[in-house]
């Protein structure tokens, strides 16, 4: 299995890309990006320098991955969101030296349209809303929606919300795989 890259792709010399994905139309990975395999890459999509990416994400159409945002394996990236690598930039301001780092963990997905403001981590199997505004940490299986976003529920590892109150303690199983959920304060573990 090889790349596939879109002959209107820019992948700069030093770059790394690992067998499986692929790179769609317009797509400009820089050079000192390290991506996984098996990585979809939509159309209109920019990797910045200093961005790791890994197995198994999905990138969807017209998101710019900045230098300093890190995403574990399985991520997916919903169309036009956004990310950002300075908190409080200005056009007249330098400060390159001031990027913070984002991580997003392992199965989280990031809706359609929504902005993650920088210096943030995004827990295992975190779902944030289509729109939402992120500018704290998001616990893992945290559902979020709105501006700024604020969590409404906790979703499964299978992509669906579990029948758990936001904080306390209960357990939930998923109706799609059997697997067991336990809330416990504001934290949820798969069990």
């Amino acid at each position: 299995m090889s790349v596939s890259i879109h002959p209107s792709a820019i992948v700069d010399d030093g770059a790394q890309i690992d067998e499986g994905s692929r790179v769609w139309h317009f797509v400009h990975v820089c050079g000192g990006a390290r991506i996984g395999k098996n990585v979809s890459m939509g159309q209109n999509v920019f990797i910045g320098n200093k961005v790791t990416i890994g197995d198994n994400c999905k990138i969807q159409n017209n998101v710019s991955v900045y230098d300093n945002v890190h995403l574990e394996e399985g991520v997916f990236c919903g169309p036009s969101m956004v990310f950002t690598n300075v908190y409080n930039p200005r056009s007249l301001i330098e400060r390159k030296d001031e990027y913070r780092d984002t991580l997003v963990k392992k199965g989280a997905t990031l809706g359609a349209n929504c902005t993650i403001v920088c210096g943030v981590t995004i827990g295992v199997y975190a779902f944030v809303g289509a729109g939402a505004v992120i500018n704290k940490d998001v616990p893992a299986f945290a559902l979020m929606v709105g501006v700024p976003a604020k969590q409404i529920g906790w979703m499964s590892e299978f992509g669906e919300q579990l029948d758990l109150p936001v904080t306390g303690e209960a357990e939930a199983t998923c109706q799609h795989t059997g697997a067991i959920y336990k809330l416990k304060g504001n934290e949820v573990t798969k069990h």
